[in-house]
């Protein structure tokens, strides 16, 4: 269990406490605390906020004053009240089976720090490591008995009764009409004879065999003990602690011994100024031996030494760290600490870097001297990682059937080898085989063995060493991947792996069969021209076959003779009348929308409407709108309709939509007016009329840029005759749009760029004069 450290360090709530207390001291000699008011308390609180005072120095203050401690708690418990919940009594937290440090309270912890590199250190530091005493276990043997513990009598059998007494500051307890009996400083076993001779005068036959009456003495609530942490440990200082506690819950509690510098192998117990015992904690860390973990006593001190020698352990150790050693042990010693070496370890040698009056020096260690080496303070030791680096091997790859690496045996040949790996496959190229070697200066070297030969016999055999590989190829290997290809009417077309003896007919099936638009009476094959030329023109680079073959696919005679040659290339065409139906959609005011095959490649769009029966009443042909793949084409319905020779009207693809609207109503002003607006369409209004509903100009208007946006998509801009401005005549559906001037903040020219416009323009002025003059000359 965890011994929690309990440091009674009181709030800023608990020092404002006490020294209201002390101010109500000198303001109110007379008053008690009962007659405080509310009001009262929180002013003095209030008056306590400006003191700067610690708690020991207030609440020592406070006495001399005479304020006694029971009203100090009485005030305490009011104030937490005040502020939102009683204070616990000072005898509740003194109560507590926990730590209680005696000395002024610690600042804050600092950050988490890195686990130190030191063995044992992070013993204390793990969190979920406890060392708290267990409180419910049966009363220890040779327990000794002191001031403040409880002792549970019981007294069974013809008679029944339970005595609770708790020993007093004198050592003694009281039961019953009894005198008081001595029992501190004896263990339990002594404390229970005394009190049970003492029974005897009560309880007549007590203990005694046929008496039928016995008794019992069991340790019931134990007392607490201070022990004085001194030393190099991380908090020294006093500290209240269980009186089962033993040296490592008093560690624990103090934070253990200090990484940087103190000794995890010489812990002193001094106990009435002797010394009792000493705890070299590497016990308990690599062999959990706890002999020397004794129970404490009350007053007891514990001293924790600076470390006399450490070394450090690095390398290929298991765990690797900083070893204290102590006089007589060796190097061999501290390895078994960190558990040996690892399985990577060199254990030949290792290197020890050791301090000198002036420098460092270097020395390499064998292992047969390790059980004799004595280590030194500040040494360091690495241990190396053996090389990534196989000697005695030899590796074969390509077309055997095993491939891999395998031991190099005494006399091994080429023939073992492959016979190792599980002899040849079908496919292995046998006219020649290659074997890597190192030479002696690392050098690489190719050797080229028929190996053929050699596993006929036919050849001596070929000697291997170690690190050789050799490498059998394979017949693919050496030459390139025959594919055949199948393009054009087949469901899946593309490129396919060539094999021996593939007629057309397979080579359709792998690609899914014919399409429905596939004519199998004519079919291509382009064969590349090795050293037949016989029938081919000069400058003929591919050999063209014509041939037919069943749609079917059923086997015939033919199918038999036409089989492919690698790197065939085989076309299927298609039916020259053979399409996929088309269609496009005619939507808006014609008798009868909706979607329309196109039945030849002629289909234009006069063709499409007088299918759709022609528009309707409320069409209005001039915003027809028509889109193909997404885009909006700009079409003039009403010049169509009038003369369908007109080139305006396009012949139908698949997807396209032709959209005509009711008769719009509207115009819409939009841009550099005052007020953009959509207003009633009238056809005695001219485009300045509408621009002045929509409330005229403003400042920024480019009135000779006026553009409009015809229902149709067509735009129109503004012409200028003599520099008079002719504006588009307003049309139903139509948006009017006044761009804006360009603004002041846009970049200008620069002076160099204006003067080279300039130059530009004079030239050109001198070369027309120029010009001129010889046209009049003639």
């Amino acid at each position: 269990m965890s011994i929690e450290r309990y440091a009674f360090q009181p709030s800023a709530l608990a020092i404002r406490l006490l020294l209201a207390c002390f101010l109500w001291t000198q303001l109110t000699h007379a008053q008690s605390v009962e007659t405080l008011t509310d009001a009262q308390l929180k002013e003095f609180v209030r008056q306590a906020q400006a003191g700067g005072m610690t708690d020991v120095q207030i609440e020592a203050l406070a006495r001399t004053r005479g304020f006694p401690a029971v009203d100090i708690e009485k005030v305490r418990q009011r104030v937490g009240t005040l502020v939102g919940g009683a204070a616990k009594p000072a005898a509740a937290a003194a109560a507590r089976t926990s730590v209680v440090r005696e000395q002024p309270p610690t600042p804050a912890p600092p950050a988490p720090q890195p686990p130190s590199a030191v063995f044992g250190a992070s013993l204390f530091s793990n969190a979920s490591l406890t060392f708290e005493p267990d409180l419910r276990i049966a009363t220890p043997r040779h327990y000794i008995v002191g001031p403040d513990d409880e002792l549970i009598i019981d007294v069974y059998g013809n008679a029944q009764q339970t005595y609770r007494p708790r020993v007093s500051p004198e050592g003694s307890i009281r039961v019953e009409n009894l005198s008081p009996i001595q029992v501190s400083g004896l263990t339990i076993e002594q404390a229970e004879q005394r009190i049970v001779g003492r029974l005897k005068t009560l309880y007549q036959g007590l203990n005694a065999a046929g008496g039928g009456v016995m008794a019992q003495v069991t340790l019931g609530s134990v007392r607490s003990i201070k022990v004085t942490m001194l030393g190099q440990v991380v908090r020294p200082g006093t500290y209240t602690l269980s009186s089962l506690a033993t040296v490592f819950n008093a560690l624990y509690a103090s934070g253990g011994p200090m990484p940087e510098r103190g000794s995890f192998r010489d812990v002193r117990v001094y106990r009435n100024n002797r010394l009792v015992r000493r705890l070299d904690m590497y016990d308990f860390l690599l062999r959990a031996d706890q002999k020397d973990n004794i129970r404490l006593n009350d007053q007891d001190v514990i001293f924790v030494d600076h470390y006399r020698t450490r070394i450090e352990l690095a390398g290929e150790v298991k765990q690797p760290g900083l070893y204290e050693v102590r006089p007589g042990e060796t190097i061999q010693t501290v390895l078994a600490f960190s558990g040996g070496f690892s399985d990577r370890a060199y254990t030949a040698s290792i290197s020890l870097r050791r301090n000198t009056p002036t420098e460092q020096q270097l020395i390499t260690i064998p292992t047969a001297v390790l059980p004799e080496f004595i280590p030194q303070a500040g040494d360091r030791y690495l241990v190396g990682a053996i090389l990534d680096r196989i000697d005695n091997k030899v590796s074969i790859e390509g077309a055997v059937f095993r491939p891999g690496t395998y031991e190099h045996l005494k006399n091994l040949t080429l023939r073992q080898l492959v016979r190792t790996a599980e002899g040849l496959r079908e496919d292995a190229f046998l006219n020649r085989a290659t074997i890597h070697r190192l030479r002696e200066n690392i050098d690489p070297e190719l050797i080229s063995v028929d190996l053929g030969k050699v596993m006929r016999q036919e050849q001596p055999d070929v000697p291997l060493r170690p690190n050789d590989r050799v490498q059998i190829s394979a017949l693919n290997d050496l030459r390139e991947q025959r594919t055949v290809s199948v393009l054009g009417a087949v469901n899946r077309g593309g490129t396919f792996a060539f094999t021996d003896s593939m007629t057309v007919a397979s080579l359709v099936l792998l690609a899914g069969g014919f399409t429905d638009a596939a004519i199998a009476s004519r079919m291509e094959i382009a064969r590349r021209i090795r050293n037949d030329t016989a029938g081919l023109t000069a400058d003929q680079t591919i050999r063209l076959l014509s041939f037919a073959i069943d749609r079917d696919l059923r086997l015939r005679p033919i199918d038999a003779r036409l089989t492919l040659q690698p790197f065939d290339q085989v076309y299927v065409r298609a039916s020259p009348r053979y399409e996929t139906q088309q269609g496009a959609m005619l939507a808006g005011e014609v008798l009868y929308p909706g979607p329309y095959a196109i039945r030849a490649k002629s289909d234009r769009i006069s063709d499409l409407i007088a299918r759709a029966g022609g528009l309707s009443s409320e069409a209005y042909p001039s915003a027809a709108r028509f889109m193909r793949q997404g885009e909006r084409v700009s079409v003039d319905l009403n010049t169509i309709l009038d003369d369908p020779a007109l080139a305006g009207n396009l012949l139908l693809q698949d997807g396209d939509v032709l959209t005509i609207p009711r008769r719009p109503e509207l115009i819409r002003i939009q841009g550099e007016v005052l007020n953009p607006a959509t207003v009633a369409f009238e056809p005695s209004k001219s485009l300045r009329d509408y621009i002045d509903e929509a409330g005229g100009f403003t400042s920024k208007a480019m009135k000779r840029k006026i553009y409009a946006v015809a229902a149709s998509g067509k735009i129109r801009r503004t012409r200028s005759w003599c520099w008079v401005p002719a504006f588009p005549r307003p049309e139903r559906g139509m948006d009017i749009v006044v761009p804006a001037k360009r603004s002041k903040d846009q970049p200008r020219l620069s002076a160099s760029e204006r003067i080279t416009v300039l130059t530009v323009i004079v030239s050109a002025s001198a070369l027309l004069v120029t010009a001129l003059r010889a046209v009049t000359a003639l």
